[in-house]
């Protein structure tokens, strides 16, 4: 089971997360290759190994992210490789990409959302982790326009287009019956009151981000560094013992 820290003060009203043992499966929808693993490989390598099948879902390849002059032709495939390989650390073999949308260009428009959806009704899980949709100006960076296009088609999509059979109805015609998430978990939010204790795992998060290397090569042993002071801050802002590293989370649960 996910490791879990004692219970915080929770003011604006999220919900408790439903216990891992109780999922079967769980989708992750991002916009970007890496951005599940800076977010939380720790906690998806904890779902994997509570029994949980997690399914990964990339809007696009990535193709404008890199910090060298690699043919910009070759990036998709190259990004692609590394998302395989960075899953495989966390134990998540089904990772999924959709086509026709491009790095940086992402926009939550319908047919983004008619794509999540239909992944939805094909994984039926009962948890959904997706980016925020709401920007947080604190820091800028989580908030890509292309997360927070993701993140706004995922929820449009969870409630209430994939639970909805006249929606696309069409999606009947292919077997694909309405499905009603349990849960919707977004990273990068202005208020993350749900904390996941990764120390344990923390090693596997820093494997798989070592393993976008287009990405994170140029760091070197920093990234480690880095990674270790976000997710040691993550654990004080969740009143965690010193030496501890966490992933934080707003919850979100559908009745």
């Amino acid at each position: 089971m996910t490791d879990q820290p004692p219970a915080r003060p929770n003011p604006y009203g999220w919900a408790e997360p439903v216990p891992d043992a109780e999922v079967q499966r769980a989708l992750v929808v991002t916009a970007h290759p890496d951005d599940a693993d800076f977010g939380a490989a720790g906690t998806l390598a904890g779902w994997v190994a509570a029994g949980v099948e997690v399914t990964l879902l990339l809007c696009t390849r990535g193709e404008q992210g890199g910090f060298d002059d690699t043919p910009r032709e070759q990036m998709p495939a190259i990004r692609e490789r590394e998302q395989q390989a960075a899953s495989a650390e966390l134990g998540v073999t089904d990772v999924r990409f959709l086509d026709g949308w491009s790095d940086g260009w992402l926009e939550p428009s319908w047919e983004l959302q008619r794509a999540v959806v239909e992944v939805i009704r094909q994984v039926r899980p009962q948890r959904v982790l997706t980016q925020s949709p709401q920007r947080l100006y604190q820091r800028l960076q989580a908030s890509h326009p292309d997360h927070l296009a993701a993140g706004e088609a995922t929820v449009r999509a969870v409630y209430p287009a994939a639970e909805n059979r006249f929606a696309w109805p069409e999606l009947l015609e292919q077997g694909l019956e309405p499905w009603k998430v349990t849960e919707l978990w977004l990273m990068g939010h202005p208020e993350l009151p749900h904390a996941v204790d990764i120390t344990d795992r923390f090693d596997r998060k820093v494997a798989a981000l070592t393993a976008h290397t287009s990405q994170t090569g140029h760091q070197g042993a920093g990234l480690e560094e880095m990674l270790r002071g976000w997710n040691a801050g993550n654990a004080a802002l969740a009143g965690l013992p010193e030496g501890r590293l966490a992933e934080l989370f707003a919850v979100s649960r559908l009745n």
